[in-house]
């Protein structure tokens, strides 16, 4: 293997941490003997992406079903400092702020787009409780296609509108999500190819979903147990819930570390 594992590794994470492609090769310009190109940063990205994404499909999160869904642009091409151009879905776990459905469109809002990321939650692992969606006029067609009109029977899925206008409340959670999301995709000033930007994506959810979580959850362990945090360990039961391995008494409501040990 001509590049190490540590080096490919650190790339990825380098790269979906806020650095750009060139970024992440000017800094193995300076501390590594042996350079890599911006495009080879990238295809080691989009290679491995789609690695870890078919085994992230296998796993089973425990979340709580109360879904907040919405929509939000995403600039590509040469209008990445125009408001417009591809459409980003996503649905976001309440207690988890775990993203369990997305779906990546060149479209502008429309009904067959809605109704696809639908269809997305309604296939994800767990079965939504309810959908909060804002006023978009396109959600309730789209919801009804995919779950039926509503007649709130037992272990129905509910859907949900906060029309901000009038309640003054926002999707506050989703909302955050999205702001990380296209402070990343400034970071890459913009994404300039239609068959990448899906991929790079899925690499930023990937990163919300089992990277950001782990590293605060050990961050904030070694405060409590003053010590460092690579000397946190962690462990997962059965139903993927982490415990310290020297604490079994000890647990944590992240259900996105599924078989997971940091």
């Amino acid at each position: 293997m001509k590049n190490s594992e540590k080096k490919i590794s650190m790339a990825i994470d380098l790269y979906f941490s806020n650095l750009s492609s060139r970024k992440v090769r000017n800094h193995f310009r300076r501390h590594l003997a042996h350079n890599s190109s911006h495009v080879t940063v990238l295809d080691w990205c989009r290679k491995y992406v789609l690695k870890v994404q078919k085994y992230v499909d296998t796993l089973h999160p425990e979340l709580s079903g109360e879904f907040y869904a919405d929509e939000t642009d995403i600039p590509r091409g040469c209008n990445t400092k125009k408001k417009g151009g591809d459409t980003f879905w996503c649905s976001v776990d309440w207690d988890t702020r775990y993203i369990n459905a997305t779906l990546y469109s060149p479209n502008h809002q429309n009904n067959i787009d809605a109704k696809e990321f639908m269809r997305r939650i309604k296939e994800s692992k767990t079965m939504p409780k309810y959908i909060q969606t804002d006023a978009l006029g396109l959600y309730p067609k789209a919801f009804s296609k995919v779950f039926g009109a509503g007649t709130h029977k037992k272990n129905e899925t509910l859907h949900l509108i906060n029309n901000h206008r009038k309640t003054g409340k926002h999707n506050v959670r989703i909302e955050t999500v999205f702001m990380k999301i296209k402070d990343r995709v400034d970071d890459f000033r913009g994404i300039k190819s239609l068959w990448s930007a899906p991929i790079l994506m899925a690499g930023i959810v990937l990163q919300h979903n089992y990277i950001v979580t782990q590293a605060v959850l050990k961050m904030l362990l070694s405060h409590y147990l003053e010590i460092s945090p690579p000397d946190i360990k962690l462990g997962a039961h059965k139903k993927g819930k982490p415990y310290l391995l020297n604490d079994g008494s000890l647990f944590f409501n992240i259900s996105n570390s599924h078989n997971l040990c940091a």
